[in-house]
């Protein structure tokens, strides 16, 4: 069972920084570089750089919940539920469809509660 896990190539896990600019102000964001992978896909399906997407999910994130204790954390989760609605068929694997098509409420339908936000439903 374990091969699976630790034959994964070790750049996908090594963690890289990058700057970004989030109103205005210019912080450091450390992820490993599977992630970025994954937020570069995310962000390309909609036309966008990955600055741009960060960018756009902190201010949704920061309008929805008013505070942002763990925004790498955050970026971590996104890409692990991209992946997973992908498995779950909710988001469509042909990377030419962009995410702003999809109906979120038709995403999200139907989902264990421990992968969505109740409140915000």
């Amino acid at each position: 069972m374990c091969q699976i896990f630790v034959r994964a190539n070790p750049l996908s896990y090594e963690a890289t920084t990058r700057s970004i600019r989030l109103h205005g102000v210019v912080t450091s964001v450390r992820l490993e570089n599977i992630f970025w992978d994954t937020l570069e896909e995310i962000g390309a399906r909609d036309g966008m750089s990955v600055p741009q997407l960060l960018s756009k999910l902190y201010d949704e994130l920061l309008e929805h919940r008013g505070d942002i204790p763990n925004f790498s954390s955050f970026l971590r989760v996104c890409g692990l539920r991209y992946m997973a609605l992908q498995v779950d068929d909710r988001i469509p694997r042909d990377v030419n469809i962009p995410i702003r098509s999809l109906n979120p409420q038709a995403v999200l339908h139907g989902l264990r509660p421990n992968l969505v936000d109740i409140k915000a439903s």
